[in-house]
């Protein structure tokens, strides 16, 4: 699998859980989504995976205000999140953000040199930027992918899939968790990761 096909998977499935649906990063997506032409060009994930993501995305009514509700109780609030997009809440005790394994992944990118560009005071740990990075580390740091995955994504973003997959309550961000598990899966295969250590989650 080349580092295109890694980068081009992880920045749709990042922009998808971090911007919200009627923004410009987000409505080519779904417009791409929506249409059945991204499966045979998707390079990551199992046939059966993709085949389950396009039926989600096809019967998801995805009227702005439909999908910017669902979008609203899944990453913004006010009530407490049903699936909560930060690493430290799942490997943190205290089920905190901005808790130590975020100052740990802070302390990796410093570290490495790699400078967030954020508008807003938001944890590095949120799936969607860590998607991102992982684009943005096949492109740039492909050296450093690996390492990034195994220690600060995978051990808790096969939980927090699950979850999003179980709580959506809409099709679209079903379809979203389902393919991205199996793209993850498909990046671990693919790279020859190392076992993910097994970090207790607490969410």
């Amino acid at each position: 699998m080349s580092a295109e096909s890694i980068s081009l998977s992880a920045k749709v499935l990042g922009a998808m859980l971090f911007y919200p649906p009627d923004s410009e990063q987000v409505q080519p997506l779904i417009a791409l989504l929506k249409s059945n032409d991204w499966v045979q060009m998707w390079p990551c994930a199992t046939p059966e995976a993709k085949a389950c993501a396009a039926e989600l995305f096809a019967e998801a009514n995805v009227s702005a205000e439909e999908l910017n509700d669902a979008w609203q109780r899944l990453f913004v609030g006010p009530y407490a999140l049903p699936a909560p997009p930060w690493g430290s809440v799942y490997l943190d005790k205290e089920s905190v953000i901005f808790g130590d394994s975020t100052l740990a992944l802070r302390q990796w990118m410093r570290l490495n040199h790699i400078e967030p560009h954020l508008k807003q005071a938001e944890p590095e740990d949120h799936i969607g930027l860590m998607l991102m990075l992982s684009a943005w580390l096949a492109e740039n740091s492909p050296q450093l992918l690996g390492e990034f995955l195994t220690v600060h994504l995978m051990p808790w973003a096969g939980r927090y899939f699950e979850l999003l997959g179980m709580k959506a309550e809409h099709p679209w961000y079903e379809g979203v968790a389902v393919l991205a598990e199996s793209t993850l899966s498909g990046w671990r295969e693919a790279l020859v990761l190392e076992a993910i250590p097994a970090k207790e989650l607490y969410f």
